[in-house]
């Protein structure tokens, strides 16, 4: 070995010896590993650059750093270092680190999970103002090996295996790291995609875990396609931008078939959480020459009705990017008859309900509901509504539409979120009594804990029918679907017998935590229900004291 390069492993290694000693006894206090982690480091970057400040000290990086990240740790060069100046050189001493990085790799001088399977070596060394990047990937061929032994028992034992066994939630995390590992799966849908859709089955019952298990693999397969897949084909066009530039000659070879049928898959895949990226893969994947992307663009999936014309309405749609777009050609019952039986026709074939709609149509109206999202959707609705003939088939749009655990994507992720089917009963309700029952089933479906837009859809129902013991059943339904964040209504004049007998009835047939959440929301408390009832003659207030038994204090 040169004498330059003994004096820069010496450098290297009096720093990273220290910071490996120290991870070491922290990994040592994991008593939780994964089955499927196989170690924890891979990574290992070694720069130098001339700067005047600091123009002897070594960079360097256990972790892959992001674009933003500065920081690595630091090690003092010796006069050598400047002395450093044709890339022979420099060869050399990347060859004399790969060295002493495989022999520490290949050991378990750290422990059997210090080092994951694979690692990386990185050289990054200025001469006269350019940069060279020498890298090499070394291997631990026994690691490997049981990993792939591990990960096949784990796929028979937790995976295929019928419920009530499934994987827990941190080896589901590494699971969907290996997805995309090509050391053990082609990648490839028909190999990949049988495994997620057996972890969604199992966690399909379960919110949690299904969102979670969601969230683990579309990340995997978004990792995939932006560290491996687009760099190879493309270039960022900023340091903080997601835009990539397709590379130009000799730099772009244009990718395996396999390949690039992979890299649209993922796009459909995390376009569920994603939309925006979704189409922006298609379009990178169409500009690689992926017919298959440019089909979906242009048409969706084929599977469904991509175009209906009438006279009155023209309408299209596309299942892959969850898109609708419908023209009101006339405003006329007719024209939004026709449309509504084309989204009821595309939904019963199993359209996604969570679409974002686009409307072209001259009239402008919105429901009277606090909080619901001013969109097309919204407003193409709205419109409907001028129309009570068109009540009914407006009800089949939403017995087709309502889904729970679904939103519509006419909005970002936020307050006002909407389950499919939301402004067709909203309005339902506001216009007919007739519609209740419909009402209470969706109010029994909504998942409270994510949409709060029905916590001011109480004070529109009130408005609009007034209060009656018929409105109460309904107005329970309503007051039980509150999200947690939901405040008390205005003052409301419940203060009449038949009013009250119908609200004790009701709350009778109901557990004592809901009746806590409907009262909540009618008297905003035990405290205020109190001073009622110092107000109130009798039989109110009986009735306001029987309540109070069910309210905490």
């Amino acid at each position: 070995m040169e004498q330059h390069a003994e004096h820069f492993i010496a450098d290297v290694w009096g720093k990273l010896g220290t910071v490996y000693q120290l991870e070491s006894q922290r990994l040592n206090d994991v008593k939780d590993w994964s089955r499927l982690q196989a170690g924890v480091f891979n990574y290992l970057r070694v720069s130098w650059k001339k700067r005047k400040s600091r123009h002897r000290a070594l960079y360097i990086d256990i972790y892959e750093p992001f674009s933003w990240s500065d920081d690595s740790y630091e090690a003092e060069a010796g006069p050598y270092i400047e002395e450093i100046t044709e890339a022979a050189q420099v060869e050399q001493l990347f060859s004399a680190l790969c060295i002493r990085m495989e022999q520490l790799f290949q050991s378990e001088q750290y422990g059997p999970r210090f080092f994951d399977y694979h690692f990386q070596v990185i050289l990054e060394f200025e001469i006269d103002g350019g940069l060279i990047n020498y890298q090499e990937e070394l291997l631990n061929e026994r690691k490997l090996e049981q990993s792939k032994q591990e990960l096949s028992a784990f796929i028979e034992k937790k995976v295929m295996a019928d419920m009530p066994v499934r994987p827990s939630e941190k080896d589901e995390f590494f699971f969907a790291q290996r997805l995309i590992d090509p050391h053990f799966f082609n990648q490839s849908e028909e190999e990949i995609d049988p495994l997620i859709s057996r972890l969604l089955d199992k966690h399909r019952a379960n919110k949690k875990r299904y969102d979670q298990w969601i969230y683990d693999y579309t990340r995997a397969l978004k990792n995939w396609a932006e560290e491996l897949f687009l760099t190879q084909h493309f270039e960022k066009t900023g340091e903080y931008s997601r835009e990539w530039a397709l590379k130009e000659g000799s730099a772009h070879r244009p990718p395996a078939r396999e390949q690039l049928d992979f890299f649209v898959y993922a796009a459909l895949q995390v376009g569920q959480k994603e939309p925006n990226t979704r189409r922006q893969y298609l379009e990178l994947a169409k500009l690689l020459g992926s017919q298959k992307a440019a089909d979906y663009l242009l048409q969706g999936s084929g599977l469904y009705e991509s175009r209906r014309t009438t006279e009155a309405f023209q309408g299209t749609a596309n299942d892959v990017l969850q898109t609708i777009e419908i023209r009101i050609v006339k405003e006329s019952e007719s024209a939004y008859r026709d449309a509504l039986r084309y989204l009821i026709d595309l939904l019963t074939k199993g359209f996604p309900k969570g679409y974002h709609l686009t409307l072209k149509s001259k009239a402008k109206n919105l429901l009277p509901v606090k909080n619901l999202a001013k969109s097309k959707l919204h407003q193409f609705f709205a419109n409907g509504f001028e129309y009570p003939a068109l009540f009914s088939l407006i009800a089949d749009y939403a017995q087709a539409a309502m889904e729970e655990y679904a939103w519509y994507g006419d909005v970002e992720p936020s307050e006002k979120s909407a389950m499919p089917g939301t402004y067709a009963v909203f309005g339902l309700g506001l216009y007919s009594t007739d519609y209740f029952p419909l009402v209470e089933s969706y109010m029994a479906l909504v998942d409270a804990e994510h949409q709060s837009v029905q916590d001011h859809y109480a004070e529109a129902l009130i408005e609009a029918h007034g209060l009656s013991p018929e409105l109460i059943p309904v107005l329970v339904a309503v007051l039980l679907a509150s999200n947690e964040s939901a405040k008390p209504l205005k003052e409301l004049a419940l203060y009449e017998p038949d009013l009250l007998s119908a609200l004790i009835r009701e709350l009778e047939n109901i557990e004592d935590y809901q009746r806590e959440v409907v009262l909540y929301r009618i008297f905003g408390g035990a405290k205020k229900l109190k001073q009622r009832i110092k107000k109130e003659p009798a039989p109110i207030k009986e009735a306001l004291e029987h309540l109070l038994l069910w309210m905490n204090e």
